[in-house]
């Protein structure tokens, strides 16, 4: 299976950040990618007001998403902010192309190293799967990949990719976490994870908020780097070995023994 991570740098304007995804979504589907992983905020970066660009996953955003998918003939996962019923909005990520609509809504919130998003931004409440080429792919954003519980999750219902896509914040040692955590949940799971960010804006954007590091990478079954990106825009290429994949699933047996422990824990519990 060949992915595409595009490591873009958003801006604050939906229509000029809909022409990166064109951009990006062109160049993934002539480089043979079957999906194309954008990070967290595609639709508009962090750092201002985010309720008066926010729109339904039905409204001209997403149905621009939608077109490009469709004319480039692949699925395109890509971060937007849809409204809340309680004045808020839900970050979100739209997918969608060859067969695939589906969206998720962040569940874990970054209300962490000084930033509260759940000023903001109200959680999600369920995890999503989606099938490309008959391959199950979870959903999930940012702060979500410190919460492996989530991971676990979407591998018990099949997932052989995670994805995750962000807008990581910036710091002291926040790139090697990022890194760390992407590889540390494809062990978890012994599938693969795909981890696309924004690029690394100036200083002076990245000083509004979580806005991205750059390092998107993808991480095989044991943890290995199987490509990786530098700080700036870039599309990354990947061919995921599935099959391999599979085997290390087997092998490594983690998701198997955690079966079965809680098999003999529920049968303990009724004794």
């Amino acid at each position: 299976m060949r992915i595409a991570m595009a490591q873009i740098l958003s801006g604050t304007d939906p229509r000029a950040n809909l022409g990166l995804v064109e951009n990006y979504t062109r160049r993934a589907a002539d480089a043979g990618a079957r999906m194309v992983l954008f990070p967290e905020a595609t639709m508009c970066r962090f750092g201002v007001p985010l309720a008066p660009v926010a729109e339904p996953v039905d409204g001209p955003w997403a149905d621009g998403v939608r077109a490009i998918a469709e004319r480039a003939g692949v699925v395109v996962v890509a971060g937007m902010f849809t409204p809340s019923d309680d004045g808020r909005v839900l970050n979100t990520l739209i997918a969608t192309g060859d067969g695939v609509d589906a969206h998720y809504d962040k569940i874990h919130l970054y209300d962490a190293f000084g930033f509260q998003e759940s000023k903001t931004v109200a959680p999600g409440r369920e995890p999503v799967l989606i099938d490309v080429d008959g391959v199950r792919v979870g959903l999930t954003l940012c702060y979500d990949v410190r919460f492996p519980e989530l991971y676990v999750e979407l591998a018990e219902r099949g997932a052989e990719l995670i994805t995750v896509h962000a807008s990581w914040g910036s710091g002291p040692g926040k790139l090697d976490q990022w890194t760390l955590l992407a590889r540390a949940r494809a062990i978890d799971t012994t599938g693969y994870v795909a981890a696309v960010d924004q690029g690394c804006p100036a200083p002076d954007i990245a000083a509004l908020g979580p806005t991205g590091v750059g390092g998107s990478l993808v991480a095989s079954p044991l943890g290995e780097v199987v490509s990786a990106a530098g700080a700036d825009p870039q599309l990354v290429v990947a061919d995921l070995d599935l099959e391999a994949g599979r085997t290390a699933r087997e092998t490594v047996a983690v998701m198997n023994n955690r079966a079965d422990f809680t098999r003999r824990r529920k049968a303990e519990s009724r004794a």
